[in-house]
Protein backbone atom coordinates (compact mmCIF):
# COMPACT_ATOMS: atom_id res chain seq x y z
CA UNK A 1 0.00 0.00 0.00
CA UNK A 2 1.15 3.51 -1.07
CA UNK A 3 1.70 6.22 1.22
CA UNK A 4 2.87 10.30 1.23
CA UNK A 5 6.32 8.79 1.85
CA UNK A 6 6.60 7.08 -1.21
CA UNK A 7 4.79 9.78 -3.46
CA UNK A 8 7.77 11.05 -5.27
CA UNK A 9 8.95 7.40 -6.03
CA UNK A 10 5.75 6.61 -7.43
CA UNK A 11 5.74 9.58 -9.56
CA UNK A 12 9.12 8.71 -10.87
CA UNK A 13 8.50 5.49 -11.85
CA UNK A 14 5.27 6.67 -13.98
CA UNK A 15 7.65 9.09 -15.75
CA UNK A 16 10.65 6.43 -16.44
CA UNK A 17 8.20 3.99 -17.99
CA UNK A 18 7.74 3.29 -21.38
CA UNK A 19 6.03 1.56 -24.28
CA UNK A 20 3.10 2.11 -22.83
CA UNK A 21 1.71 4.60 -25.43
CA UNK A 22 2.59 7.95 -24.07
CA UNK A 23 5.92 9.32 -24.55
CA UNK A 24 9.67 7.63 -23.49
CA UNK A 25 11.82 10.46 -21.46
CA UNK A 26 14.99 8.33 -20.77
CA UNK A 27 17.68 8.29 -23.85
CA UNK A 28 18.07 4.36 -23.09
CA UNK A 29 13.82 4.46 -24.07
CA UNK A 30 14.42 6.76 -26.81
CA UNK A 31 13.37 9.57 -24.83
CA UNK A 32 15.62 13.18 -24.56
CA UNK A 33 16.36 12.83 -21.18
CA UNK A 34 19.39 11.50 -19.77
CA UNK A 35 18.32 11.10 -15.92
CA UNK A 36 15.11 11.04 -14.88
CA UNK A 37 14.69 10.65 -10.82
CA UNK A 38 13.43 11.42 -7.19
CA UNK A 39 15.34 14.14 -5.66
CA UNK A 40 17.93 16.13 -6.17
CA UNK A 41 21.76 14.81 -5.89
CA UNK A 42 24.14 15.94 -3.68
CA UNK A 43 26.67 15.99 -6.97
CA UNK A 44 24.41 15.93 -10.18
CA UNK A 45 25.56 14.02 -13.24
CA UNK A 46 27.68 16.98 -15.15
CA UNK A 47 27.20 17.05 -19.01
CA UNK A 48 23.65 15.25 -18.49
CA UNK A 49 20.05 16.41 -19.25
CA UNK A 50 18.11 16.01 -16.19
CA UNK A 51 14.63 16.08 -14.62
CA UNK A 52 15.01 16.27 -10.75
CA UNK A 53 11.27 15.65 -9.08
CA UNK A 54 10.76 16.57 -5.49
CA UNK A 55 8.00 17.78 -3.49
CA UNK A 56 7.16 21.56 -2.54
CA UNK A 57 4.49 21.20 -0.45
CA UNK A 58 1.96 18.56 1.14
CA UNK A 59 -1.96 19.13 1.66
CA UNK A 60 -3.46 16.63 3.57
CA UNK A 61 -7.38 17.60 3.94
CA UNK A 62 -10.04 15.82 6.06
CA UNK A 63 -13.44 14.94 5.22
CA UNK A 64 -16.57 12.90 6.60
CA UNK A 65 -14.77 12.30 9.72
CA UNK A 66 -12.95 9.01 8.95
CA UNK A 67 -11.67 10.09 5.16
CA UNK A 68 -8.70 12.59 4.05
CA UNK A 69 -6.79 13.20 0.84
CA UNK A 70 -3.53 14.34 0.26
CA UNK A 71 -2.25 16.56 -2.44
CA UNK A 72 1.36 17.06 -3.38
CA UNK A 73 2.92 19.53 -5.64
CA UNK A 74 5.72 18.22 -7.30
CA UNK A 75 8.72 20.37 -8.33
CA UNK A 76 11.07 19.19 -10.70
CA UNK A 77 14.62 20.91 -11.11
CA UNK A 78 15.19 20.17 -15.09
CA UNK A 79 18.99 20.73 -16.50
CA UNK A 80 19.88 21.12 -20.31
CA UNK A 81 23.28 20.99 -20.64
CA UNK A 82 24.83 23.03 -23.74
CA UNK A 83 25.76 19.94 -26.34
CA UNK A 84 29.18 21.55 -27.50
CA UNK A 85 31.86 23.31 -26.79
CA UNK A 86 32.48 25.11 -29.77
CA UNK A 87 30.88 28.79 -30.41
CA UNK A 88 29.37 27.41 -33.68
CA UNK A 89 26.29 30.32 -35.07
CA UNK A 90 23.31 28.84 -33.74
CA UNK A 91 24.54 26.46 -30.88
CA UNK A 92 22.58 28.14 -28.36
CA UNK A 93 19.28 28.56 -30.46
CA UNK A 94 19.41 24.85 -31.46
CA UNK A 95 19.98 23.80 -27.89
CA UNK A 96 17.23 26.35 -26.52
CA UNK A 97 14.62 24.39 -29.15
CA UNK A 98 15.90 20.76 -28.13
CA UNK A 99 14.91 21.54 -24.37
CA UNK A 100 11.92 23.09 -25.81
CA UNK A 101 11.26 19.79 -26.97
CA UNK A 102 11.69 17.82 -24.20
CA UNK A 103 9.87 19.80 -21.78
CA UNK A 104 7.13 19.37 -24.29
CA UNK A 105 7.49 15.41 -23.99
CA UNK A 106 7.88 15.91 -20.44
CA UNK A 107 4.47 17.68 -20.05
CA UNK A 108 2.67 15.29 -22.19
CA UNK A 109 3.66 12.24 -20.13
CA UNK A 110 2.57 14.54 -17.36
CA UNK A 111 -1.08 15.14 -18.69
CA UNK A 112 -1.49 11.09 -19.34
CA UNK A 113 -4.08 9.52 -21.66
CA UNK A 114 -7.17 11.30 -22.72
CA UNK A 115 -9.44 9.62 -19.55
CA UNK A 116 -7.18 8.87 -17.24
CA UNK A 117 -4.95 10.81 -15.14
CA UNK A 118 -4.12 8.46 -12.73
CA UNK A 119 -0.55 7.57 -13.55
CA UNK A 120 -1.28 4.04 -14.01
CA UNK A 121 -3.54 3.75 -10.47
CA UNK A 122 -0.61 5.61 -8.46
CA UNK A 123 -2.81 8.46 -7.96
CA UNK A 124 -7.04 9.41 -7.59
CA UNK A 125 -5.55 12.51 -10.15
CA UNK A 126 -2.06 14.21 -11.59
CA UNK A 127 -2.53 17.94 -13.16
CA UNK A 128 -5.87 18.51 -12.11
CA UNK A 129 -5.37 20.69 -9.16
CA UNK A 130 -5.32 22.97 -7.41
CA UNK A 131 -6.12 24.51 -11.15
CA UNK A 132 -7.57 21.77 -13.98
CA UNK A 133 -4.84 21.06 -15.71
CA UNK A 134 -2.19 23.16 -14.59
CA UNK A 135 1.58 22.67 -15.11
CA UNK A 136 3.54 25.39 -14.78
CA UNK A 137 7.00 25.57 -16.20
CA UNK A 138 9.73 28.70 -15.25
CA UNK A 139 12.42 28.74 -17.59
CA UNK A 140 15.58 29.86 -16.25
CA UNK A 141 16.97 33.11 -18.43
CA UNK A 142 19.79 31.37 -20.73
CA UNK A 143 21.80 34.23 -20.68
CA UNK A 144 22.86 33.36 -17.19
CA UNK A 145 23.23 29.54 -18.29
CA UNK A 146 26.73 30.77 -19.82
CA UNK A 147 28.18 31.86 -16.43
CA UNK A 148 28.09 27.98 -15.32
CA UNK A 149 30.47 25.58 -15.67
CA UNK A 150 29.42 23.50 -17.52
CA UNK A 151 26.79 25.71 -19.64
CA UNK A 152 23.24 24.50 -18.79
CA UNK A 153 19.99 25.79 -19.59
CA UNK A 154 17.83 25.36 -16.14
CA UNK A 155 14.04 25.33 -15.92
CA UNK A 156 11.59 24.40 -13.07
CA UNK A 157 8.31 22.46 -13.42
CA UNK A 158 5.33 22.34 -11.30
CA UNK A 159 2.17 20.32 -10.49
CA UNK A 160 -0.16 18.29 -8.68
CA UNK A 161 -1.30 15.07 -7.48
CA UNK A 162 -4.11 14.12 -5.08
CA UNK A 163 -3.53 10.89 -3.22
CA UNK A 164 -5.95 8.23 -3.30
CA UNK A 165 -8.35 8.63 -0.83
CA UNK A 166 -7.31 7.41 2.55
CA UNK A 167 -10.07 6.17 4.96
CA UNK A 168 -8.95 6.06 8.72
Amino acid sequence: MSNSADAVAREVAFLTASGDGLPALLKSDGGPWSVVQAYWPRTPLARQSGVYLMRSSLLGVRWANQRRIETHDFRGKLCWPIGSTTTSVGIWEVEQAAFDSAIALLTQRIYGYMFDHTHGARFLSVAEAPEPGRVLVHFDDPEHSNSQSPAMLTATISYSADDNEIII
